[in-house]
């Protein structure tokens, strides 16, 4: 179990760099490339990232897949606070920066939010499965950007960004649970429709 969780913790702090590029970067398209360090240092290193694991959940949905799963959420929502709280302190612009990125996600309704948490949980599958499938990095460099710039919603990076501007309410916390909801029906969306179709995923 510690094991697991120092995988997700691990994983969290990666996510944290890459979160704070983005917020560093002027250029929105050169932190949404940039941020993609981020899934590529935890692909290669093999740590546990919930995005990148719950859409693999239709295909094998055991006891040890799902504790696997939910240790390496807590350990990715440790990470992320940890780095987040850092970055506050460390970097004050970036926590300024983060706070109003997080005010104008408060703002969305319920529903936006789910929709933009589903679609990012589709390219998170994608890319991880590319990478696993293809043994290439490409579905990274691509759908990391992609869901980016479009808007979407990616829960432990939304983690890391509600951490560094300093804002908690429940209003945050329901925002956080909806985004987490969101990333795994988008996640495992792929995946099923292929199972219902009958087409067996690798």
């Amino acid at each position: 179990m510690f094991k697991k969780t120092i995988s997700g913790l691990s994983a969290g702090l990666l996510i944290a760099i890459g979160g704070s590029v983005f917020l560093a970067c002027d250029n929105r398209y050169a932190g949404a490339v940039l941020f993609s360090v981020a899934l590529l240092c935890i692909c290669l290193k093999g740590y546990a990232l919930f995005t990148g694991k719950v859409g693999f959940l239709p295909e094998k949905h055991g006891r040890e897949e799902l504790s696997v799963l939910l240790l390496g959420l807590l350990g990715n929502a440790a990470g992320t606070v940890l780095g987040g709280w850092l970055i506050r302190v460390g970097l004050p612009a970036l926590g300024s920066a983060a706070q109003t990125l997080c005010e104008a996600k408060l703002a969305q309704l319920p529903a936006q939010t789910l929709i933009r948490a589903l679609f990012c949980g589709i390219l998170m599958y994608l890319a991880v499965s590319v990478y696993r499938d293809q043994k290439t990095v490409l579905g990274i460099l691509f759908c990391i950007p992609v869901f980016i710039l479009s808007g979407f919603e990616h829960s432990i990076a939304d983690i890391f960004y509600f951490a560094a501007s300093g804002i908690v309410s429940l209003k945050a916390f329901g925002f956080l649970m909806l985004v987490i909801l969101g990333n795994s029906l988008g996640g495992m969306l792929l995946p099923g429709l292929a199972m219902m179709g009958g087409k067996r995923n690798a």
